[in-house]
């Protein structure tokens, strides 16, 4: 069972997503100040963190920036502030996602899985999506025994897509991950990258639907298993 600290100074916030948390069968730890949150970063083994960033006496930056000095486990911001500047903010300290409240807790879990998944599979070498393998170290896609071409950009497309499976992603978001959030292009360039990446990987059961209105989400059928 993963261990998930949440810390978060509002009580009725924190024991809704305490009980969204043990429903997804999580062992969950408390703080209702990062005073606190250090204590239980320090004491117990944790696989995941979801930091409030407006908490009294330390708040979720600086625990964020403590807990970095020693762990790389992932890290949720959850904050009111929505301003670019706190996001990249956040990310150069080390968090891993940002969470802009008031949020919807299934998004929340979704995300919660992907960043769990992700650390888990950091150690493989081999990774398989549908009837894709992935072979990280060596940047190879290979589908049905055969390697598929793939440009820097799509093959860190397809990584990132697989990494946030079942996550709705803004064309925004991906930008900033893929291309850098002082990027300053055209927009379209993500739908061009996206349409020559769903080509290369048609059929494999993996596959990149249109979220109207948002962006894309990828989804991978169990089903169709790799080869």
């Amino acid at each position: 069972m993963q261990n998930v600290l949440i810390a978060e100074d509002e009580t009725k916030l924190r024991e809704i997503v305490v009980k969204y948390l043990k429903k997804e069968g999580y062992n969950v730890f408390e703080a209702e100040d990062g005073e606190k949150a250090l204590e239980v970063f320090k004491e117990n083994p944790l696989d995941l963190v979801i930091l409030d960033v407006m908490m009294p006496n330390v708040d979720g930056w600086s625990c964020c920036r403590e807990i970095r000095k020693t762990s790389d486990v992932p890290i949720i911001m959850l904050t009111a502030r929505s301003e670019e500047n706190d996001r990249v903010f956040g990310f150069e300290l080390g968090a891993d996602d940002y969470v802009t409240k008031p949020f919807s807790n299934r998004e929340l879990m979704m995300r919660v899985r992907s960043l769990i998944r992700r650390s888990s599979k950091t150690t493989e070498t081999v990774l398989e999506a549908g009837r894709i393998k992935i072979n990280v170290r060596a940047h190879r896609v290979i589908l049905d025994g055969k390697e598929v071409d793939l440009s820097p950009k799509e093959y860190d497309l397809l990584m990132f897509f697989w990494e946030n499976c079942d996550i709705a992603l803004s064309r925004e978001k991906i930008i900033d991950k893929i291309w850098g959030y002082d990027y300053y292009g055209d927009m379209r360039t993500i739908d061009t990258h996206i349409k020559r990446l769903r080509s290369k990987i048609k059929d494999s059961g993996c596959e990149i639907q249109t979220v109207r209105g948002v962006g894309y989400r990828f989804y991978i059928n169990e089903d169709a298993k790799a080869e």
